[in-house]
C-alpha cells in the first residue's frame, strides 16, 4: 500500500521558529541540505520518512498531527466551492483527497481564485462601486485571510501560547490575572484605573493612563486589560509570528494582530496546563471553568476548542459562534467536522435553537453523513446592554466532540448512547450533503441529479437520485 505523502510546509516553519534555529542550523538538525529544506518548507517537496523521524525525535513533534495536516480541511473547502453551480461537476472525493496532499499550493491557488470569483459576485449583485478597486485584496478579504491563517493552523498558536502561561503562572502558580496585568503595566509606565464609561466601552487609553469601564462585565475587563499588555509587552513575539504567517496585506496583519492578542489574553486568562487539568477534573462543565477561571461561558468553549498542544492535548472539539440570522461569527474545529464557508450552515444544529431557550444548555446527538457520531452543546450567550436603551448582543455558541470522548463530558450523562437511532443526521452544507430525505434542505446537492415527480407532492418538489 503507498504511503501518504506529507506536506507540512507551515508547521516546519513554526518548529523552527519555536526553536529559534536558521534556516541552516534547522536543516542540519534534520540530517537534510539547505535547498531540500527550503522545499519543503514551501510545501513544494514532501516531507520524507527520515526527516520525519528527525522531528519527533529532535523536537517532539507529533507525527499524527502532521499527518493530517492541512488535507481533510482543504478538501472540505474544495467541495464547498465545487458545488457552485458554476462548475458542471464535481471532482471524485479521491481526486480531491490527491490535489489537497499531493498539490496543496495548487488546491491553496484554487480557493483564492474562487473566493476572488465570489468577491467580485457579491459586490455586482450589491452594486458595489469599488468593483474596480479592490486592489491586492481581490483575491481575498483581509479579514478571511485572517480567519483562514487561524483555522489552518487548528487555532493553537504553540509561541503565543505558551509566552501567555508563563506570564499567567509565575513561579509555575496561577496568579491572579487582573493584578498581574496591572502591574505588567505598571512596570512598563501605564497607569491603570476604573471609571463609569459609555455603555458598550470596556477602555479609553490617554498617553500612559488606561481607564477601563467599571460597568462592565469582570471577565470582559480582565480579558481587555490582558490584551493590551500581549500588545504592549509581547510585542516582538507577535511580530515574528505574523512575519511567519505572511499575510498579503497590511490591512490582514493588523486584523491578525488584534486576533494574535485576544488569543494571549485568552491563553493567559486560562493558562495552559491549569486549565486542561480542570477541564478534565470537571468533566467539561462549562459553568464551573467559568467559576473556576473567572471567565465567561463563551470564553471557556472557546479555550476548549484550542487546547491542541502537543504532548499535551485536550479532547478534539468545534465551537462556532452564531447571530439571530444563522450567521457564523467565530468557528473553529480541531475533529473531522468542518463548518461552512461558501454558504449556510446546517439548520439541524442545535445552535440555532438556543435562541428559543434563553439561558439553558441544549443537548444534542447527532451523525454526519461520513457516519462520524458527535454530542453537541448550545447556549445563548447575549451580551447585557448595560444601560436601558442601549442595544442587547445576541448571540448562540455550540461546542462539539465525537461520541467516544462523551465519558469525559458531563453533558453526556443521562444519554443513550447505544441507540443509533436517536443521533439526528446533520450535514455542513445543503450544496454539498447527500441525504435524499432532510426535511429542512434549501437547494438540492449539487453533485446529484434531481427528478421532479408529477405524481406526488412532498416536503420538497424535487426527488434526488
Amino acid at each position: 500500500m503507498a504511503t501518504q505523502k506529507i506536506y507540512a510546509g507551515a508547521s516546519l516553519r513554526e518548529t523552527r521558529a519555536r526553536a529559534g534555529l536558521s534556516q541552516r542550523q534547522f536543516a542540519d538538525r534534520l540530517g537534510v541540505s539547505l535547498p531540500y529544506l527550503s522545499q519543503m518548507e514551501n510545501n513544494h517537496r514532501p516531507i520524507s520518512a527520515g526527516v520525519l523521524l528527525r522531528l519527533a525525535q529532535e523536537f517532539g513533534i507529533d507525527l499524527s498531527v502532521l499527518a493530517a495536516g492541512d488535507a481533510d480541511r482543504m478538501v472540505i473547502d474544495m467541495q464547498e466551492a465545487l458545488a457552485d453551480p458554476l462548475f458542471d461537476t464535481v471532482p471524485p472525493l479521491a481526486d480531491l483527497r490527491l490535489a489537497a496532499t499531493n498539490a496543496p499550493v495548487l488546491a491553496r491557488a484554487f480557493l483564492d481564485l474562487y473566493r476572488a470569483h465570489r468577491l467580485g459576485q457579491e459586490r455586482l449583485a450589491a452594486l458595489d462601486e469599488a468593483i474596480g478597486t479592490a486592489g491586492e485584496n481581490a483575491m481575498t478579504t483581509p479579514w478571511e485571510e485572517v480567519r483562514d491563517f487561524f483555522h489552518y493552523c487548528d487555532n493553537y498558536i504553540d509561541a503565543v501560547d505558551r509566552a501567555a502561561e508563563r506570564f499567567a503562572c509565575p513561579g509555575g502558580q496561577r496568579a491572579d490575572p487582573w493584578q498581574t496585568a496591572v502591574a505588567a503595566l505598571d512596570g512598563m509606565g501605564i497607569r491603570v484605573s476604573l471609571a463609569d464609561m459609555p455603555s458598550g466601552a470596556v477602555f479609553r487609553r490617554q498617553g500612559n493612563h488606561i481607564t477601563m469601564n467599571a460597568t462592565a462585565e469582570a471577565p470582559t475587563r480582565v480579558f481587555q486589560l490582558l490584551h493590551l499588555v500581549a500588545l504592549e509587552r509581547q510585542r516582538d513575539l507577535l511580530e515574528a509570528t505574523l512575519d511567519l504567517a505572511r499575510f498579503r496585506s497590511q490591512a490582514a496583519r493588523d486584523i491578525a494582530r488584534i486576533g494574535m492578542a485576544n488569543y494571549f489574553a485568552g491563553a493567559a486568562l486560562m493558562p495552559y496546563r491549569a486549565f486542561l487539568n480542570a477541564a478534565q477534573a470537571e468533566r467539561h462543565d462549562l459553568e464551573r471553568l467559568a467559576h473556576l477561571f473567572d471567565a465567561s461561558l463563551e470564553q471557556v468553549a472557546h479555550r476548549l476548542s484550542t487546547l491542541q498542544r502537543t504532548a499535551a492535548k485536550g479532547v478534539p472539539f468545534f465551537f462556532v459562534r452564531v447571530d439571530q440570522a444563522g450567521t457564523i461569527t467565530k468557528r473553529h474545529s480541531a475533529t473531522r467536522l468542518q463548518f461552512a464557508r461558501f454558504g449556510g450552515a446546517c439548520p439541524l444544529w442545535n445552535v440555532h435553537q438556543a435562541f428559543e431557550q434563553p439561558g439553558r444548555f441544549l443537548r444534542q446527538l447527532a451523525e454526519t453523513p461520513d457516519g462520524v457520531r458527535y454530542l453537541l452543546l448550545s447556549r445563548d450567550v447575549s451580551k447585557p446592554a448595560g444601560a436601558f436603551n442601549a442595544p442587547i448582543r445576541r448571540f448562540a455558541i455550540g461546542l462539539g466532540c465525537e461520541v467516544i470522548h462523551a465519558e469525559g463530558m458531563v453533558y453526556a450523562d443521562g444519554l443513550d448512547l447505544s441507540k443509533p437511532r436517536i443521533f439526528e443526521p446533520i450535514g455542513i452544507s445543503c450544496r454539498i450533503c447527500p441525504r435524499p430525505d432532510c426535511h429542512q434542505r434549501s437547494v438540492p446537492p449539487i453533485d446529484r441529479p434531481v427528478r421532479i415527480p408529477s405524481d406526488r407532492n412532498g416536503p420538497l418538489p424535487y426527488e434526488i437520485a
